[in-house]
């Protein structure tokens, strides 16, 4: 386990989870936002995106209330990155995250997720700024990521690839305290 808080467990993810992110990333509700409806994932593409020995990110299942509900996932960001966004030596976290399981949606599960996550980072991997880079169509993660302290920063044009063209994005930047 990485962290409790609440309802909210996160933990590292682990081979039994294939299942689960399979069954998530092919329901097209999930995948408006995340990935693309036409990107849906079988077992063998959750082992492939999911199961490389990239140290980058480190992945995760939530769960709430002992049961696993979605996927969120933290890296630091490189010094390229960090200039790209237009940020110099700080200590830089992404995140990317989504609630697989439908019914849990509205219902401040988000929020709780975000906001402890910002906490984690924030305390034990001493992150100074946390950012996030949704779809400027995606208001409810825009909403709640603003919930938890997260501000739009820079707009940014065409920046992801998302059911085959060009997305614009918001970055939003969490300020650690």
């Amino acid at each position: 386990m990485l962290f409790k808080n609440g309802d909210i467990t996160v933990r590292k993810l682990e081979v039994s989870d294939k299942y689960l992110l399979a069954k998530w990333l092919s329901d097209p509700t999930i995948l408006e936002f995340y990935e693309g409806r036409d990107q849906q994932f079988d077992l063998d593409k959750v082992t492939r995106v999911f199961y490389t020995l990239e140290e980058e990110e480190v992945k995760c299942i939530v769960e709430y209330q002992e049961r696993a509900i979605g996927y969120i996932q933290f890296y630091q960001l490189d010094d390229l990155t960090k200039e790209e966004y237009g940020y110099g030596k700080e200590n830089m976290y992404g995140i990317d995250q989504f609630i697989g399981e439908a019914e849990c949606w509205n219902k401040g599960i988000g929020t709780l997720l975000v906001t402890s996550m910002a906490a984690f980072l924030s305390e034990r991997m001493e992150a100074n700024k946390i950012v996030v880079d949704p779809q400027s169509t995606n208001l409810r993660a825009i909403a709640c990521y603003e919930k938890c302290g997260f501000k739009k920063v820079k707009f940014l044009p065409k920046r992801e690839l998302h059911e085959g063209e060009y997305r614009d994005c918001w970055l939003m930047v969490y300020q650690s305290v």
